[in-house]
């Protein structure tokens, strides 16, 4: 099996940039967010399940799901919002293992966006954060989604404290600032992870990287 990155970080900070970046090396990519919408496709057995549990209101006229409002019922709920996660983390889980056992590439980054609140950092040889101010990531959050402030505060608040997630980190990426310098932090990034994967010691790494 590959040796596995994980990355992760905040709503907002960035991540899907920071793995476009890996993939013009080369890297094989498993997203859980691109996992987790395919699982809940039409015609998959979970979106079967969210139906009966949760009526057509989730239910577009497509037939996809009506994320919103799932997101809406599930949000204030508590009870609801760990029936979906037993529900869909299971099949999420044995698919990204699939992905990651057929991948063929030194290493696999691993796109985890709740990779801490749901304590996997322990899945994966090494973690990778896109850590951004708190600022930014409210105006990136409310720009992109469309939403107040109010909402994408709450949502940040949902996730685990920038703090704890920086503790979990081996590597950051500091994506505040000129998206520019993301390329080269990405390229020395994966020159490590190449000699880690390699087998190379990180000390030996540091000297010559």
């Amino acid at each position: 099996m590959s040796y596995i990155v994980a990355l992760t970080g905040g709503i907002g900070s960035g991540k899907s940039t920071v793995a476009e970046s890996f993939s013009r090396h080369g890297v094989s990519i498993v997203d859980a967010d691109i996992i987790a919408r395919q699982v809940v496709a039409p015609g998959e057995q979970a979106l079967e399940e969210l139906g009966k549990r949760f009526g057509k209101s989730i239910i577009l006229d497509d037939g996809s799901l009506n994320r919103p409002a799932l997101r809406e019922r599930i949000f204030s709920n508590p009870l609801e919002k760990e029936w979906v996660n037993k529900l869909l983390h299971p099949i999420i889980h044995a698919r990204t293992q699939h992905l990651i056992a057929k991948a063929d590439t030194p290493y696999v980054l691993w796109v985890v966006p709740l990779l801490i609140e749901n304590g996997l950092q322990t899945q994966a040889d090494r973690v990778l954060v896109v850590d951004v101010e708190p600022q930014i990531q409210l105006s990136r959050t409310m720009l992109r989604d469309g939403i107040d402030r109010h909402q994408a505060e709450s949502i940040i608040a949902a996730q685990v404290s920038r703090e704890k997630r920086l503790a979990c980190a081996d590597d950051i990426i500091d994506n505040s600032g000129d998206p520019q310098t993301i390329e080269p932090r990405v390229a020395q990034l994966h020159r490590c992870y190449l000699k880690l994967a390699a087998g190379e010691n990180r000390q030996d790494i540091a000297k010559h990287d």
